[in-house]
């Protein structure tokens, strides 16, 4: 028998109304821009007043601050405030998919979801099954939930994801192509580790309109992260946290339970130049080469550019990882031919870069790699400027055989 999804109630959220295709949309619901302007401009400057850093959550004074002015900004308005018209509605339908992935997450059900294996013993159709990575239910629900807000929001002219063999077109006048890992580390979930959602927004490629649906879709899909105009993450742990950019700094939302909004806390993110954290799982030390083993052996050890020990901390949740990273500096890594360059590479190193970081395949820039295909795998390293110079001087980082284990 299928699995059904469980029902999400989000009182607080209704679903997003069906957005008309070239409409502007409707600023009148949002405060006037010099309204969020103020209320940006005080959380800022209390937060600069106190000397608070953009990887702690801002104390009382920041927040009444902001609640003097009206309230938080939320992730609605500040989308709403200068992304477009366009990535705006996008958004609002991607935050409110969110917010039902992080109801299934947390829902008592779901380790009952993380245990079957597909629901039934085939799996479901256009999906990828390979080992570990075989779909789970709480993984298609979630891409489900994300593919129904795409089309609702009437914006996505192609999806790419992880769960699925090939992208789907969607509308021929949508302006964007989404690719996006629905549920990172959803093997984690019996142990309730925390997991997390990511996205990778790039403009429609008008030049291959012409073309058969699923060509242009491929195409569309296949673009360089150069070309990304916006990637986020969603962390689903102790809090849910919506972390997006633009292109012009990156910043996170924490989902307010009391109200069902996404406000602002942490605005511009800078990654410290140099942390003292590396991520990786250390149990396949003796598989490394070389480079990658004198290089933990050296920072551990503190004696390498930075005259202190490093201490090891790996969750085995890429979004967990890397959202520490962020917060704290050092690096996050996975040596192998494992992480997916179109859904989870590029999106991760846009967001890196845009609070002051790097993502590198141990040798090269993630964002200059052309993908050739749509689950290419390849190494990843993302975190501090400093520590991805220092990793990268050692030469030989790249674990390039894979003696025993699966991907």
């Amino acid at each position: 028998m299928a699995l059904a999804a469980p029902r999400v109630h989000l009182h607080s959220s209704p679903a997003p109304p069906l957005s008309t295709s070239r409409r502007r949309s409707p600023r009148v619901l949002l405060p006037g821009n010099a309204v969020l302007r103020r209320r940006q401009t005080m959380f800022f400057d209390a937060a600069a007043r106190e000397g608070l850093s953009s990887s702690s959550s801002p104390s009382p004074a920041a927040a009444a601050a902001a609640a003097s002015a009206g309230s938080p900004v939320t992730l609605v308005e500040y989308v709403g405030n200068g992304a477009g018209d366009d990535l705006s509605v996008l958004f609002t339908h991607l935050q409110y998919a969110c917010k039902r992935i992080a109801a299934q997450v947390a829902s008592p059900f779901n380790a009952e979801l993380g245990r079957r294996q597909g629901g039934n013993k085939e799996a479901a159709p256009g999906t990828v099954m390979t080992g570990r990575d075989a779909p789970k239910p709480l993984d298609v629900i979630s891409n489900e939930i994300i593919l129904s807000s795409l089309i609702r929001s009437r914006k996505v002219a192609a999806m790419a994801s992880e769960e699925d063999d090939a992208p789907v077109w969607l509308a021929d006048d949508g302006p964007f192509v989404v690719v996006t890992d629905p549920l990172d580390g959803s093997r984690n979930i019996d142990a309730s580790i925390p997991t997390g959602t990511i996205f990778g927004v790039y403009n429609r490629l008008v030049e291959v309109d012409h073309l058969p649906s699923e060509e242009k879709a491929s195409l569309n899909s296949l673009q360089s992260g150069a070309r990304l105009v916006a990637a986020a993450y969603v962390l689903y742990s102790s809090a849910t946290i919506f972390c997006l950019s633009f292109g012009s700094g990156t910043h996170a939302f924490t989902l307010d339970h009391s109200t069902g909004e996404f406000v602002l806390t942490h605005p511009f993110i800078k990654i410290p130049p140099r942390g003292q954290i590396y991520s990786v799982n250390d149990a396949r030390y003796f598989d490394w080469p070389e480079g990658l083993r004198r290089y933990i052996d050296t920072v551990r050890q503190g004696k390498g550019r930075f005259p202190k020990k490093y201490s090891a901390r790996y969750i085995c949740s890429l979004v967990a990882d890397f959202h520490r990273t962020l917060m704290y500096g050092g690096v996050t890594m996975n040596p192998r031919d494992h992480l997916r360059l179109v859904y989870e590479a590029n999106p991760l190193s846009y967001l890196a870069e845009n609070a002051g970081g790097r993502g590198s395949d141990g040798k090269l820039r993630i964002l200059s790699i052309q993908p050739v295909e749509l689950h290419q795998r390849l190494p990843l390293f993302l975190g501090s400027p400093e520590d991805m110079e220092e990793l990268e001087s050692y030469g030989d980082v790249q674990q390039k055989i894979n003696p025993g284990y699966e991907l």
